[in-house]
């Protein structure tokens, strides 16, 4: 009976279905580049007019939290290797309702957060020309994905590594330009337990990209090893990245700068005698910018096609490549729909609810991952508790215009749900 997770199966891989073709060095780079991305540039702004120099603590706590999901994630990618991510997990584990909820939450929120992307990325490369460079970037990252998970993997890598060295002249010239100062970072002052979780929920979305990875599930080969293995290595590694660069703007700057600044790693870099170097915060952040909307295209383009296969959007969709073996009607419509978005209405400053239905699908996530058998977990339950209770409490914290647009959003998707039912 619908609803009841005993009565539902994950279905077997189709013949005509996507081609495994990333390994495990593939995998972490998909994941570093949906992380290592266009937050890191702002995130630490309203995470310092949050918490003060607490926000090292709130990184710390969205850490946490980020982990307790991104098991849960990779035990139920190795259990289910089929693209949709949670999606596919929820209709397995909770039932057809939990799935709908979860992939109707991602790809309405994603699809804000891929338009949003773009214009970020074309407001830093070019603002006066924002709006057609955005739309122009939309249609190139789409190009990229169409023609194969192979070529996305590597234009990600290069994204990656020029994000990373941007990131490193960052560190490298508020260190070397005299204005550090360690007395920044200690004793935390000013922050409040309520402040120190706003913190965390804002530093928190820049860890979610490694989900993506689950979306890709289908994609990888030998899933039950290489997604296991690759979360892991990719949050690993965006954490000690976010350390470094949250700490050291701390020590160059001060709390009250970054909270003041709508650039703080400029500004850390501009309190410094090595101003000179500021410029590569534009080019690091314009790069990140379009690495993200690389990997949110693929993300919403997979789920979007899991969903049509299973009827829950227009089974058109659910057509794959015979060449390049990707679901390419999919793609296409996510970059048509996000070229639309662009071109009507400037939504970056109007996506909280993106924040609050992430939040929701990974809370769904981690209970589908409480379901599963002891003989199919690789981590301990606690950790899906652990991630299921950080998603609500980040969720809460999150500013009550978000929290009733993102509720709007899954109402909405809930009677879209319980209509075509009936």
């Amino acid at each position: 009976m619908p609803g009841r997770p005993d009565a539902v199966t994950a279905p077997a891989p189709a013949p005509t279905r996507l081609a495994r073709r990333l390994g495990t060095v593939d995998a972490v780079v998909v994941g570093l580049g949906a992380m290592i991305g266009a937050g890191v540039f702002a995130a630490l702004a309203p995470a310092a007019r949050a918490a003060g120099n607490g926000l090292l603590l709130g990184l710390g706590l969205a850490a946490l939290v980020a982990y307790g999901n991104a098991t849960s994630s990779a035990q139920l990618a190795a259990v289910y290797p089929q693209a949709g991510g949670t999606y596919v997990y929820g209709r397995a584990r909770l039932g057809p309702f939990w799935g709908f909820l979860a992939g109707w939450g991602f790809v309405v929120g994603k699809l804000a957060s891929c338009a949003a992307m773009a214009l970020t990325f074309a407001s830093y490369a070019a603002p006066d020309h924002a709006r057609p460079l955005a739309i122009g970037a939309v249609v190139l990252v789409t190009a990229v994905d169409y023609l194969g998970v192979q070529k996305t993997a590597l234009a990600t890598r290069v994204i990656v590594a020029v994000v990373l060295a941007a990131l490193a002249v960052v560190v490298a010239a508020v260190w070397l330009g005299g204005a550090t100062d360690p007395g920044r970072l200690w004793p935390i002052t000013g922050a409040t337990p309520a402040g120190v979780l706003q913190a965390a929920g804002f530093l928190f979305f820049a860890f979610a990209g490694y989900a993506r990875l689950a979306t890709l599930g289908e994609e990888v080969i030998d899933p039950a090893r290489t997604i296991p293995r690759a979360i892991p290595i990719a949050l690993g590694i965006t954490l000690v990245v976010y350390t470094v660069v949250a700490v050291s703007a701390l020590a160059g700057a001060g709390a009250d700068a970054l909270a003041a600044s709508a650039a703080p790693l400029a500004t850390a870099v501009d309190a410094g005698r090595l101003a000179s170097l500021s410029p590569a915060v534009r080019v690091g952040a314009t790069v990140a910018s379009l690495g993200v909307l690389l990997s949110l295209i693929v993300g919403v383009s997979r789920t979007a096609f899991a969903m049509a296969a299973h009827g829950d959007l227009p089974p058109v969709l659910a057509a794959v490549h015979p060449r390049y073996r990707v679901p390419h009607r999919a793609e296409l419509a996510v970059g048509a729909i996000v070229v639309i978005i662009v071109a009507i209405a400037d939504v970056r400053a109007a996506i909280g609810f993106s924040s609050f239905c992430v939040l929701g699908y990974y809370a769904i996530a981690n209970v589908a991952a409480w379901t599963l058998p002891p003989t199919q977990r690789r981590w301990p339950r606690a950790l899906a508790a652990l991630g299921l209770v950080g998603c609500v409490a980040l969720a809460v914290a999150l500013p009550w215009r978000s929290v009733a647009a993102g509720a709007a959003v899954l109402t909405l998707g809930a009677l879209l749900y319980a209509i075509r039912r009936a």
